[in-house]
């Protein structure tokens, strides 16, 4: 009898271990009875924080456009994600259906709930989301230990890029993320973290939207130092080259017109540090394109230089390295 009665509890044990429950992005408790063996991804970052995750090998669908890493490429299409195809979601049998909260329409998230299936919302809006969201995507898959490795390398990575760019100057920024209509993104959006981490100042950061339509007078009005695009694919975005009409804008005076490749800065996964560090880079660039302010002529000694870098009008590793402020700021420094 006494046997008997441990097996039981020691199944009872194991059975609690088996059982996984995380709080999604949207606030909702995601229980599982035992680790997702088949799941869904509804987004194409989706997709990618999985494999990130260690949960590659457990996806048997994805959307389109789920194109990272390679092996995303050979898993079946289950539509796109404003239209994924419901009837071969459910035919698929999925334990786990990953979605994204502001991607994939509501009515659509709520009737794969009353099919029966379990629905986790990601919705990453800023940069330490994305490490938080590998965790729970691992805890859900069973693959923890992978999971909390990449996370914990992303975090390191990021903490690396906030000392080094924490101090630096900021360059008033114009992130279009789409020529027609003119698109860019709003403070509560992942691009306007990255630029923040860079030093930059996103001129649309008070917009609520996540993807606002802006027109070309609000961007000329906003007089942005830096242009930055990444329109589709890996390939030079239309549209960016259309602003050197706007002679007289900062971006075009300086030549501070830069792309980054869009599934390295629209995308919430580990690889949009990677476009974080060229974005950091590009704007490096643009203070290095900064002119000397007329002060900076006659600070001959340290007392003076110290005054005119604390007031902003220059860098003061240039004037460290003796290139006679180079890379300062003129007088009509965008505030």
């Amino acid at each position: 009898m006494r046997s008997l009665f441990v097996l039981l509890l020691s199944c009872g044990i194991a059975t609690a271990q088996a059982e996984v429950s995380v709080r999604d992005d949207s606030g909702v408790s995601v229980r599982l009875p035992s680790p997702a063996k088949r799941i869904v991804s509804l987004a194409p970052h989706a997709t990618e924080n999985l494999f990130a995750a260690g949960a590659g090998g457990q996806l048997v669908g994805v959307v389109e456009y789920s194109d990272f890493p390679a092996a995303a490429r050979a898993i079946r299409r289950v539509g796109n994600y404003a239209r994924p195809d419901l009837e071969a979601i459910v035919a698929l049998k999925p334990d786990l259906v990953v979605a994204w909260q502001s991607g994939n329409a509501d009515a659509t998230l709520s009737r794969l709930s009353a099919l029966g299936l379990t629905v986790y919302q990601t919705q990453p809006d800023h940069l330490d989301d994305i490490p938080a969201n590998i965790e729970k995507l691992g805890r859900l898959a069973g693959t923890e230990a992978t999971a909390n490795r990449e996370a914990a390398a992303f975090r390191k990575r990021l903490a690396a890029l906030r000392k080094q760019y924490a101090t630096r100057p900021a360059v008033p920024v114009f992130y279009q993320a789409w020529h027609q209509p003119l698109l860019t993104v709003g403070g509560d959006q992942i691009i306007s973290d990255v630029i923040s981490l860079c030093g930059g100042r996103n001129i649309f950061a008070g917009l609520t939207a996540k993807a606002p339509t802006v027109s070309v007078e609000a961007v000329l009005a906003a007089a942005p130092e830096a242009i930055v695009a990444s329109g589709m694919g890996r390939d030079t975005p239309v549209g960016l080259d259309d602003w050197r009409q706007w002679k007289k804008l900062h971006a075009v005076a300086r030549n501070n017109l830069f792309f980054v490749p869009a599934d390295l800065m629209q995308r919430p996964t580990p690889r949009l540090l990677d476009g974080a560090e060229q974005l950091c880079r590009h704007l490096e660039t643009a203070r290095g394109r900064r002119k000397m302010h007329p002060q900076l002529r006659y600070a001959r000694n340290r007392s003076a230089r110290k005054r005119a870098i604390k007031q902003g009008y220059c860098d003061k590793r240039v004037l460290d390295q003796g290139e006679h402020g180079a890379n300062c700021q003129k007088e009509e420094m965008p505030r």
